[in-house]
């Protein structure tokens, strides 16, 4: 299977702009977040180890823009959300 690596450049505080590797956009109770791993150069860390960041998207006049989540609890929820779907997706691949 050929999968298409989309990017997403996200400015922090001080303009400085990071690029990451979009996983997966999903809804959970309502919300929608989006699944995030930060690009980098070196490639010595295993998939498996790799840092994934959770952001919520918020529409704000008609524009999408990505804010973190306060409510520790809710990060973890949004996170096990997150690699439940993660798992389900990797057993549909496993199947065909």
């Amino acid at each position: 299977m050929n999968e298409e690596i989309r990017e997403v450049a996200l400015l922090d505080e001080d303009g400085k702009e990071t690029v990451f590797e979009h996983i997966l956009t999903f809804l959970y109770e309502g919300g929608r977040y989006v699944a995030l791993c930060p690009i980098q150069e070196d490639s010595s860390m295993e998939e498996d180890e790799a840092e994934v960041i959770i952001l919520q998207i918020v529409s704000e006049n008609g524009e999408d823009t990505y804010k973190s989540i306060e409510s520790e609890v809710l990060l973890n929820e949004v996170f096990d959300a997150f690699l439940e779907l993660m798992e389900e997706i990797e057993e549909e691949d496993e199947e065909e």
